[in-house]
């Protein structure tokens, strides 16, 4: 496969990963806005349930169309290691909204999104990599070679 091809891939690759990342961050977004402004959920805890909705949308939209034909690991140990990566990330992102606004404690709205816009950003880059390297690792073998690999053995 040459330099060219590889960039490719990896540009379709992340251009689906950001279509549902950005999705997922419209899901966020509103939850976070609707817990914290409307519902008066404390900050840190909007963001947290917040991230834990919006990864539902993630987890199907990566597995069924970012990483379609991606991973080696079974489902049940891939849903673990989804969660385990998107608990690491959760955490970042809450404690990064937590520093904002401990750092800004009177801040209005407008910040507060911009602290919560900023961690989404750190921990989208952090989640690339973890579902590429991690979750979604390897090319998943297609269904027909399956067959032709179990044809042989008889």
């Amino acid at each position: 496969m040459t330099q060219h091809s590889r960039l490719r891939r990896l540009i379709g690759l992340s251009s689906r990963f950001l279509t549902i990342g950005a999705i997922s961050t419209l899901i966020e977004i509103a939850a976070f806005n609707i817990l914290l402004y409307g519902l008066h959920v404390d900050g840190v805890w909007a963001k947290i349930f917040a991230s834990l909705i919006a990864l539902v949308n993630a987890y199907f939209g990566n597995r069924e169309w970012t990483f379609k034909n991606r991973g080696k690991h079974s489902r049940s140990l891939e849903v673990v290691l989804f969660i385990v990566v998107n608990g690491i990330c959760t955490l970042l992102g809450a404690g990064i909204v937590g520093l904002g606004l401990w750092a800004f404690p009177d801040s209005g709205p407008i910040v507060v999104n911009i602290i919560n816009l900023l961690s989404i950003g750190v921990v989208v880059a952090l989640r690339f990599l973890l579902y590429h390297f991690v979750v979604f690792r390897g090319v998943r073998p297609s269904r027909a070679s399956e067959i032709d690999l179990g044809a042989g053995d008889s």
